[in-house]
């Protein structure tokens, strides 16, 4: 009898396994190949794999701010972008040719079909996520070229002249930001600034102090070094008028009616109403007004409805709508009731409302709300709408805030966020903030004072925040009282309620 050979078979894998290896190809990009006898290839692409992953680690934890700088800037978003996509199309290659590698070559017609299938899903699991990637980067990628433009391409005749790129806040322990809010568009006549804000933060700690400029002064100042002064050396304002005349004299109005009056007059200059504001407000303030961001109004609401929402306190009815001077009440009201989950529209109304309330109860709500929208923009958000949060931006800013500072700025933000929020109280009545002539040099010193006292804490959770409470006769010797805004946004109604 002759000799039998014996010839080991192996058995061709089965369906199950094969997914199963694809699955962890897929997972872990080389495993597949290296398994399916491609093995030089599969080692290379498991090495690559795992150094990406590796370096991803790496910069992630180690080089922050790097990540940052590169998030705001618009060759770097291009590039990443463009990274992002060539690593995905590759990704799915490998992934076909594990699956073609680990199949038998004699598989049926039922078992390639459902491994057909299966690829197909792994490959739009890879695809999808990929595509939102992308267009969320470039959605940032146009937000910061349209909205903040490079130091060299603005004009603008107040900011800063030079950023120190490597540490802007070096010699500068507060930077001061004006936060203006109108019916505003580039291409608008007619714009008034009902919303004037000067957000001062401390550079070391994020701690953030908001003073709330009445929109009714009169004889706003102006620095005597400024060609402006000449024109006004009393301030913005004039004698004799009646109350209907004071208007066009008005805070409200300078963003308009003087750079009408005297176009150029402080130079080159892509917004010269906020470059009006910024020095005459950091004339009356004491401060010097570094840069400003504008909100157009009229697309607040798309930014808010961006966020998700956001939550308030309402600790009085609040009108959407509605003239008082003409005796026009408003069709609908926000209601009273803590932690209030508002959208866009009635946001906007929450902040600006103003039938039958006066300036400071605006103020206090346009504070909460700047607050409100601080607190929604946590990671969670801000990951997961944030194209719709920057094509909102894109419609809703304005500013001299140059791209250079923006790696920096996205750091200090950072610590704004976790750090203290405050209220400075001015005492209208006695800076005379509702006369003719406000007091100026009181409200100068008294600003420089609250800012010299260290931030107050919120008040803990369960207990009551203290009223609000008017500070001595005495406002050039004793700081106004600062608030935390935890405790100024706090649910706490009065009695009395606009009807």
């Amino acid at each position: 009898m002759g000799r039998h050979s014996h010839t080991a078979v192996t058995r061709p894998r089965s369906v199950p396994k094969v997914l199963g290896l694809t699955l962890l190809g897929a997972l872990l990009p080389g495993i597949g190949l290296i398994v399916g006898g491609r093995r030089k290839i599969g080692a290379f692409v498991l090495t690559i794999t795992l150094g990406l992953a590796g370096l991803g680690a790496y910069v992630g934890l180690t080089r922050r701010e790097e990540v940052l700088t590169a998030a705001v800037d618009p060759s770097w978003l291009l590039t990443t972008s463009v990274s992002i996509a060539a690593i995905a199309l590759l990704w799915i290659i490998v992934i076909v040719a594990s699956h073609r590698s680990l199949r038998p070559a004699t598989g049926r017609a039922g078992g390639r079909a459902i491994g057909a299938t299966f690829v197909g899903v792994l490959c739009f699991a890879i695809a999808a996520p990929t595509a939102f990637a992308v267009q969320t980067v470039l959605a940032q990628r146009t937000l910061v070229q349209d909205v903040f433009v490079a130091q060299g391409e603005s004009k603008s005749a107040t900011r800063p002249k030079t950023v120190n790129v490597k540490d802007p806040w070096e010699d500068k322990p507060r930077l001061n930001l004006l936060l203006l809010g109108g019916d505003d568009a580039p291409s608008r006549e007619g714009v008034r600034t009902d919303t004037v804000i000067v957000a001062s933060i401390d550079t070391r700690t994020g701690n953030t102090s908001l003073i709330s400029m009445p929109r009714q002064l009169t004889f706003m100042p102006f620095p005597k070094d400024s060609p402006l002064y000449k024109k006004y050396p009393n301030g913005f304002g004039k004698e004799g008028l009646s109350l209907e005349g004071r208007l066009e004299w008005m805070l409200t109005a300078m963003y308009q009616n003087i750079p009408d009056a005297h176009p150029g007059i402080l130079g080159p200059s892509d917004n010269e109403g906020a470059d009006v504001l910024k020095q005459s407000v950091g004339e009356a303030t004491g401060l010097k007004i570094d840069y400003y961001l504008q909100v157009n109004l009229t697309g607040f609401p798309e930014l808010v409805n961006a966020l998700g929402g956001i939550t308030v306190n309402v600790n009085e009815r609040v009108a959407m709508g509605g003239v008082s001077s003409a005796h026009i009440p408003p069709k609908e009201w926000i209601e009273p009731g803590p932690k209030q989950h508002l959208d866009g529209r009635h946001a906007l109304w929450f902040a600006r409302g103003r039938y039958n309330a006066d300036d400071d109860q605006r103020q206090i709500r346009q504070r909460c709300t700047i607050k409100a929208m601080v607190d929604a923009a946590d990671p969670a958000t801000l990951v997961t709408k944030y194209q719709a949060i920057a094509k909102a931006g894109q419609h809703l800013l304005r500013t001299d805030i140059p791209q250079e500072l923006l790696p920096a700025l996205v750091q200090l933000a950072l610590k704004v966020k976790s750090g203290t929020v405050a209220n400075i109280n001015l005492d209208v009545s006695k800076l005379k903030m509702k006369y003719l002539h406000p007091d100026y040099e009181g409200m100068r010193e008294a600003i420089e004072k609250a800012l010299e006292q260290p931030a107050p804490p919120a008040t803990p959770p369960g207990k009551t925040p203290p009223k609000t409470t008017k500070p001595p006769s005495d406002t050039k010797t004793t700081p106004p009282p600062t608030q935390n805004l935890v405790d100024a946004c706090a649910y706490q109604p009065e009695g009395d309620q606009p009807s």
